[in-house]
């Protein structure tokens, strides 16, 4: 058995070769496959960090009315605290809110003007909700509403709410995710639809160009094992050497944008490609296996009858 394998490693390496320029086109079109799966991979990724840093970031500012009183207010802060959703509650005096009004546009002439022409703290106090998870914050959202629409329309406490705008962005991030994520699905279905079809086309091929060499096998009583192994190898070889290249080709890529991923979306990808490079390289050289072993079986079943 040992020398039998030996030798299919032998044949299916020869045939590699030998079949040198039919062989490096199935592993370019299989390189291309792996390269779209690998970088569907990282945008994946690099999208699913965006939204989670968007929603990490995400609260409720409850503005209050200008003529609202703190004790009001504070009072306020007391029953949403006792929501089960509520992880934290800030509150933002209108002089806290001024102070960091005037920090943040003291260097605008224009602004800073027409403040000292206001004559008074136009500024409104809030609270700043955050709750333990995203999906909560449409419960608590509601829950001020009816708040809200409890109030004397004449000395109102809650001026405004700016949940929606937050949960519209989301969405808005989601709904681009969702299309980037099926357009990325599609592309890769063609990609490996091509890549079985080509490396199914270069094993038929092998196949007819080695027919004498088959037929002598058969007469002298080669097993079917070995006469369809060498072929078979050489689908895996295609699936490892696209899967090498494909990880050689992104590796330069991933350096030089890795700082700009973090500056954009608060994710290194180059750390993550780097911390997780073992199993980045197990999906794509596993699915080049897997992509050049499904073509060469094909091929074999139909075409090699044994």
């Amino acid at each position: 058995m040992l020398t039998s394998f030996k030798r299919v490693m032998k044949a299916g390496f020869v045939g590699f070769w030998r079949n040198a320029f039919v062989s490096i086109s199935a592993i370019f079109v299989m390189v291309v496959t792996l390269f779209v799966v690998g970088s569907v991979m990282m945008v994946d990724k690099l999208l699913g960090a965006a939204l989670e840093n968007v929603q990490s970031q995400v609260d409720i500012n409850v503005y209050m009315a200008v003529e609202a009183e703190e004790s009001d207010i504070m009072q306020l802060k007391t029953i949403l605290q006792a929501l089960p959703e509520v992880r934290e509650i800030v509150y933002t005096s209108r002089e806290d809110a001024l102070q960091s009004f005037t920090e943040r546009y003291r260097g605008d002439e224009t602004i800073m003007r027409g403040l000292e022409e206001i004559g008074e703290n136009p500024l409104r106090a809030s609270l700043s909700i955050r709750a333990f998870q995203t999906g909560q914050y449409q419960g608590i959202d509601s829950f001020l509403r009816e708040q809200r629409a409890t109030e004397d329309l004449q000395n109102p406490l809650i001026d405004e709410l700016n949940f929606p705008r937050n949960q519209e962005a989301i969405d808005r991030l989601t709904a681009i995710i969702g299309a980037v994520e099926n357009f990325s699905f599609v592309a890769m279905i063609v990609l490996v639809i091509a890549s079985v079809l080509i490396t199914f086309n270069t094993i038929r091929l092998a196949i007819y160009t080695t027919r004498d060499e088959i037929s002598v096998m058969r007469l002298v009583g080669a097993s079917n094992s070995f006469i369809r192994g060498p072929f078979m190898l050489q689908g895996i070889m295609y699936g490892v050497v696209a899967g090498v290249i494909a990880l050689a080709m992104m590796y330069p890529i991933i350096v030089s944008i890795g700082p700009q991923t973090e500056m954009f979306f608060g994710f290194n990808l180059y750390n993550y490609f780097v911390n997780d490079f073992v199993n980045i390289f197990l999906i794509l050289v596993g699915s080049g296996v897997a992509l050049g072993l499904v073509s060469s079986v094909s091929a074999v079943a139909r075409y090699l009858k044994v």
